[in-house]
């Protein structure tokens, strides 16, 4: 038998080595100390998973907890617009730093590194997950109880980074109430199982719209099936958010955390005890 050179992509026998997991795992920057790293994902865009990323952050941070959003949505980031966010992010000697909102939430995207947040990013794959890495390994992000990663949308190669990379302890996926939210849910969920990622329930975005004047709730997407997908896949919803113009003009105004979203008030205290 040749001698073993550890690398199993070239080799043709079996042994216990390959039965092995390799870990891809990325050692984070050293002045980083973070408890909990909970991705937010879905498995298509233009379900609000950037807006619930946001809304969480800048919840527990309200309840006395140091949060950060880290924003892997390289090809479409909205994080720091979403907090008032438009500096440009600085370097020092213990590595990149995150831009700071507000009320304290620590965020770091590609657009605080762009010139003009405008420009768009036409990246290959591996160049955007390279990115994606270097958020994690090269990035001071001090004491942190949450770090919230913004998913890029679908289960390809970002995603998979995002998973393989970092130490991820949970996933929410978030949906629509649309007919193919079953679909979309059983993506994300199924590549969460083949990563061994640990899924934490469902949140449902634009569940419905709460007329102003007599409170009546309209299903304006059609009628909510994520109780259904849920129990099929014996996961929880943790949240229904409803369809709010007004929290939609602070988001466009950079003051997400002044949204007061008493929807996520039970899953921001499950997160203090995960």
């Amino acid at each position: 038998m040749a001698e073993c050179n550890h690398d199993c992509s070239s080799c043709s026998s079996n042994c216990s080595e390959r039965d092995q997991k390799q870990s891809f795992i990325q050692e984070a920057n050293q002045f980083s100390n973070i408890k909990k790293v909970i991705g937010v994902v879905s498995g298509k865009g233009g379900v609000g998973k950037s807006l619930v990323s946001c809304l969480l952050a800048a919840k527990c941070q309200k309840e006395g907890l140091k949060c950060g959003v880290l924003d892997a949505d390289i090809t479409g980031p909205s994080v720091p617009k979403s907090f008032g966010v438009t500096k440009n992010a600085v370097q020092d000697e213990t590595g990149l730093l995150p831009n700071v909102s507000k009320n304290g939430t620590k965020i770091m995207s590609i657009n605080l590194l762009l010139e003009d947040e405008n420009a768009p990013v036409v990246w290959r794959g591996p160049v955007i997950s390279g990115v994606i890495q270097q958020f994690w390994t090269d990035v001071n992000w001090g004491e942190l109880d949450f770090l919230f990663v913004d998913m890029p949308p679908g289960t390809g190669d970002a995603a998979l980074t995002v998973f393989q990379s970092l130490p991820v302890d949970g996933i929410i996926i978030v949906s629509t109430p649309q007919d193919l939210v079953k679909m979309i849910v059983n993506k994300a969920y199924n590549m969460a199982k083949m990563m061994d990622i640990p899924v934490l329930g469902l949140i449902e975005n634009m569940s419905y719209y709460e007329c102003p004047d007599c409170g009546k709730k309209v299903s304006i997407f059609g009628e909510s099936q994520i109780d259904q997908t849920a129990k099929e896949l014996a996961l929880p919803v943790l949240a229904k958010l409803p369809i709010n113009p007004e929290n939609a003009k602070l988001v466009d105004e950079g003051r997400v955390e002044d949204i007061e979203c008493e929807e996520l008030d039970g899953l921001i205290n499950a997160l203090q005890i995960f």
